[in-house]
C-alpha cells in the first residue's frame, strides 16, 4: 500500500488544524504552558490518524476509536514526561475528534420534524434524526472508549489493601 504525496499533504494540513484546535482549547482550559506542546501534538496525531484511515476506507466510528486511543496513549506518555495528570493533554486533543457536523444535523433534523406539516415528510425526517443520532453516539462512545483503554491498561492504581 503506497501513500500518495497529495494525500500526505492533506493529512498534513488537517493535522495542523487539528494541533491548532487542540493548542486553543488547551490554552482555555488553562493548561501550563510547558505542557501546550504535548496538546499540539495529541491533537495534531489523533486527528491525522483519524484522518488517514478514513481515507483508505475505514468507517468513522473506528477511525475515531483509533485516533482517541492515539490520544490516549499520547496522553499517558505525556503525563509521565511533564508529571502532569494525563486529562491535561488528553481533553484538548479528543475535542478535535467531537462529531460536530453529525450533531448539527442532528439537532436540525428535530427543528425540521417539530415544524413539518405533512406526515410524508415525517417519516424520511425522522430517519434522518435517527441516523445522525446514532453515528453521534457512536463516535461519541468511540471517543470515550478510546481515550479511557490506554489509562485502565497502563495507568491502575495498585488497591490499598
Amino acid at each position: 500500500m503506497s501513500v500518495d504525496p497529495a494525500i500526505l499533504w492533506l493529512v498534513g494540513k488537517d493535522a495542523l488544524w487539528a494541533g491548532m484546535a487542540a493548542l486553543g482549547f488547551a490554552i482555555l482550559f488553562n493548561v501550563p504552558v510547558r505542557a501546550l506542546a504535548a496538546c499540539f501534538v495529541n491533537g495534531a496525531l489523533g486527528h491525522a490518524l483519524r484522518s488517514l484511515l478514513m481515507h483508505y476506507g475505514l468507517g468513522i466510528e473506528a477511525a475515531t476509536l483509533a485516533g482517541a486511543a492515539l490520544i490516549g496513549f499520547l496522553g499517558i506518555a505525556s503525563a509521565r514526561l511533564w508529571k502532569a495528570p494525563a486529562p491535561v493533554f488528553t481533553i484538548p486533543g479528543a475535542i478535535t475528534l467531537v462529531p460536530g457536523t453529525f450533531a448539527f444535523r442532528t439537532m436540525l433534523g428535530l427543528l425540521q420534524f417539530a415544524a413539518a406539516t405533512s406526515s410524508d415528510a415525517g417519516g424520511e425526517i425522522l430517519w434522518n434524526i435517527s441516523f445522525n443520532a446514532t453515528k453521534t453516539a457512536l463516535i461519541l462512545a468511540a471517543i470515550a472508549v478510546g481515550i479511557a483503554t490506554p489509562t485502565l491498561l497502563f495507568d491502575r492504581r495498585k488497591p490499598v489493601v
